[in-house]
């Protein structure tokens, strides 16, 4: 846990934002796989983690604005819980650690609430994501778990999002040690690609790392030579001379703080000119939108001027034509680069999104697009100091995709739909890193991860001559 100090501060900003009423946090529960005692790994909600910091299932815990007092709900472990799982220290002194001495038994939840509705006091909650916990506050407010999404406490979320969208120093030291561990795993996979291997082989070394290091990782591995199915969750292909390889993945902190890394590398340790060629339209892109990051700037702005970066790179090899600014205008591009360019990173791999992408990615000054594409992007709202974010474009040939557009013939005038049928099977190329916002630019965080085309192939050949 971070000091306790750091917990005090947060909830104490809570309550200026928060004007009445009582703030419900409910933690997670242990989640089986498919029976009870036989359970996924255990993750805390994020938003108890960063003002309770509690990283135990079974509990709850109610913030009252008026009384300005912090109440943890839970009970202490049992004789058989210690026998299966070990001693864990009293709720008490472990509330004491974070600043709340007032505790109670989780029985006695269901009371608080009941006499504050009684009262008439609102009680804010945040969008709960788990089935689980929809059930547990139907039954808390009484009403129908239909109801409970869409009567989250919209001043509790842009409350939360406030505070959790400006990342601290500590919070940063964390993020950079989550990269430290994914770092290691990369480099773990640059140099056992080779052709033979499976999927499976990488993926193993990937998350092994992670595991060695005692932490795990901040979502499931993507790692596939399919790089145009984004999230393919599949690890069974035999790698193949020739082709290309993406590896989507990122380790968490002990105290749960993501990081997100890609990098697509050439199965055989060498790009082919074609391949490089592609590679480097997506890089300079990726550095040139880095390097336009500070704070005033919206990030639909950097987007959508990576996204003219990368349309006149395939301008040069022929596969868009005409205008690039009316090109980009219209979405284009969005054949190639169909998703956003980034989202904010903390405790959240894609930070926050349970509350709500337009409270954390948009405000009154930017709204989400309607259009293919671009209506894909996470953040589009004013850059800020303090804000983490990913910086990931890509350039994609989606066969389903092209024969769709080709089909209705759709922005044919800046699309050499001929020419991309040379690139049927080429899938794609994704770059990503995780970028701090300073007061004076940007700082890609974390020791550097090779990226460079020619970096990427040192490092492959290196393992060779090992």
């Amino acid at each position: 846990m971070f000091n306790r100090k750091t917990y005090l501060q947060r909830r104490m900003l809570l309550k200026k934002a928060v004007k009445s009423g009582l703030i419900l946090f409910l933690g997670n529960e242990e989640s089986p796989m498919n029976y009870a005692a036989n359970t996924y790994p255990f993750r805390q909600d994020s938003s108890f983690l960063y003002f309770f910091g509690l990283n135990s299932p079974g509990l709850a815990a109610v913030v009252d604005v008026e009384a300005g007092s912090d109440t943890i709900f839970g009970d202490d472990i049992t004789l058989e819980d210690v026998i299966w799982m070990g001693e864990l220290p009293k709720l008490k002194d472990r509330a004491a650690d974070i600043g709340v001495f007032l505790t109670a038994p989780l029985s006695k939840l269901e009371e608080a609430i009941a006499e504050a509705r009684k009262q008439n006091r609102p009680v804010h909650y945040l969008p709960p994501y788990r089935p689980e916990t929809v059930a547990k506050l139907s039954g808390l407010l009484g009403a129908p778990p239909q109801e409970i999404r869409k009567n989250a406490s919209s001043e509790l979320i842009r409350a939360v999002v406030a505070q959790r969208a400006f990342k601290s120093e500590e919070e940063i030291a964390e993020v950079e040690k989550a990269l430290a561990v994914t770092r290691k795993m990369y480099i773990s996979a640059m140099t056992s690609v080779r052709p033979g291997l499976y999927e499976s082989d990488i993926v193993g070394a990937v998350d092994g790392i992670a595991l060695a290091e005692g932490v795990q990782t901040a979502f499931p591995t993507i790692l596939s030579m399919n790089v145009h199915v984004f999230h393919n969750p599949h690890h069974h292909n035999r790698l193949q001379k020739g082709r290309l390889l993406v590896i989507d993945s990122g380790a968490c902190s002990l105290l749960g703080y993501a990081s997100d890394i890609t990098r697509t590398i050439p199965v055989s340790g060498v790009f082919s000119q074609k391949q490089r060629e592609v590679y480097e339209i997506v890089l300079k892109g990726q550095l040139q939108a880095i390097a336009s990051m500070k704070p005033g700037v919206k990030y639909k702005a950097i987007h959508l001027a990576t996204a003219k970066t990368m349309a006149s790179g395939l301008k040069e090899l022929g596969l868009m034509k005409g205008d690039l600014e009316e090109a980009v205008a219209a979405g284009a591009h969005a054949l190639f680069f169909p998703h956003g360019l980034g989202h904010m990173i903390g405790l959240d791999v894609h930070d926050m999104e349970g509350l709500g992408e337009n409270y954390v990615g948009y405000d009154e000054t930017v709204s989400r697009s309607s259009q293919f594409g671009l209506a894909y992007l996470r953040m589009a709202r004013e850059l800020r100091p303090g804000f983490v974010l990913t910086v990931e474009p890509g350039i994609y040939f989606i066969p389903a995709l092209i024969d769709k557009w080709k089909s209705e013939k759709r922005l044919a005038a800046f699309i050499d739909y001929a020419k991309a049928e040379d690139y049927r099977d080429f899938t794609g190329i994704r770059i990503e890193d995780n970028v701090l916002i300073t007061k004076e630019g940007s700082r890609v965080l974390g020791r550097p991860i090779p990226k460079k085309a020619r970096d990427v192939e040192k490092t492959m050949a290196a393992a060779k001559i090992k």
